[in-house]
């Protein structure tokens, strides 16, 4: 009796994985156009972004190019080590923390400032125009950018270093002081993605029910005091997600802006994680795979430490969170 009712056990089990392989099969055939879809950034994040992990072991390895990853000696932490002694350690994090800080308190709010103004806005024809206008330099190539940066700024011909000579002061050579490099960085930052990055608020805001600002209007409301009591807590959910998004990638700014700032003048300020990387596992004339690959790796890390530790505090506090 044992043996039998083990034996319709497992048929029975057998049955029920070949009816739902049956099942998926013919979901495959009904609906292969959607899984064509989901198969390219499939491909794409398996190529891209798991593959290139097999490489994060050169940074525990004396990395030699001849001898690949797995014939290359194995040296642990040694490169990590090295990092945290090196002398340009605090000084590159300290510039990295300054700016990632900087770009995420200052930027954060004014996406949603944006959204709240031109959900209010009663004329179309103004509300689209604004929109272009600000959305619009986020297509600009960041070089162009940074060009149209250093024409503005320039200590000779710039149309800010005029003005400043117009009201009796000299010129300011704004990108060889290192102290106005993070406010530049910053605030160009802000000024090419504002209006992008409002465009999710936006779609938040569409989403409230109309009845709570009927409601809010017979009860006396005003218009901030509709943003501060509906409009907010509307999007509030979205804008924690997008906070706890941001914060995970607090060491990771990105070379590309950085490194076309830079000069010898600022470098003191404008030295960071990603352009110390390029410049060790790259640019340099020793170049150091293992060194360059065991940096970036403790950005990641720390990256998702923080992502982890923010996410729980969302949690905690009854905000949404990612997981």
């Amino acid at each position: 009796m044992e043996v039998s009712a083990g034996k319709s056990k497992i048929l029975g089990t057998t049955a029920a994985k070949t009816g739902l392989i049956a099942r998926f099969g013919k979901n495959i055939t009904e609906r292969w156009q959607l899984y064509l879809l989901i198969l390219l950034p499939l491909i794409y994040l398996i190529v891209f972004k798991y593959v290139p992990m097999y490489g994060a072991l050169i940074a525990f390895k004396n990395y030699v190019p001849t001898k690949g990853v797995w014939g290359s000696e194995w040296v642990g932490f040694k490169y990590f080590i090295r990092f945290f002694n090196s002398y340009e350690f605090v000084r590159i994090m300290k510039n990295t923390l300054v700016v990632s800080f900087y770009s995420l308190i200052a930027g954060f709010p004014f996406p949603i400032v944006l959204a709240l103004c031109l959900n209010y806005v009663k004329s179309r024809f103004l509300q689209k125009s604004v929109q272009m206008i600000t959305y619009a330099p986020h297509f600009i190539s960041v070089v162009v950018m940074i060009g149209i940066v250093l024409q503005f700024l320039d200590p000779r011909i710039g149309l800010i270093n005029m003005i400043v000579q117009s009201l009796g002061f000299g010129p300011i050579n704004f990108m060889g002081e290192p102290g106005w490099f993070s406010h530049i960085f910053v605030w160009s930052g802000i000024w090419q993605n504002v209006g992008f990055s409002c465009i999710i608020y936006l779609a938040a805001l569409a989403a409230i029910d109309p009845s709570l600002h009927e409601a809010a209007v017979m009860d006396g409301a005003s218009k901030v005091r509709r943003m501060w009591h509906v409009d907010l807590p509307g999007i509030m959910p979205v804008a924690v997600i997008m906070l706890i998004m941001n914060t995970g990638h607090v060491l990771d700014i990105g070379f590309e802006k950085i490194l076309l700032m830079q000069n010898p003048l600022n470098t003191s300020a404008s030295e960071v994680i990603d352009t110390y990387v390029y410049k060790v596992g790259l640019a340099s004339t020793a170049i150091n795979y293992s060194y360059s690959t065991a940096i970036g790796l403790f950005k990641s890390v720390i990256n998702l430490i923080l992502l982890i530790l923010v996410n729980r505090a969302a949690k905690k506090l009854g905000q949404t969170s990612l997981w």
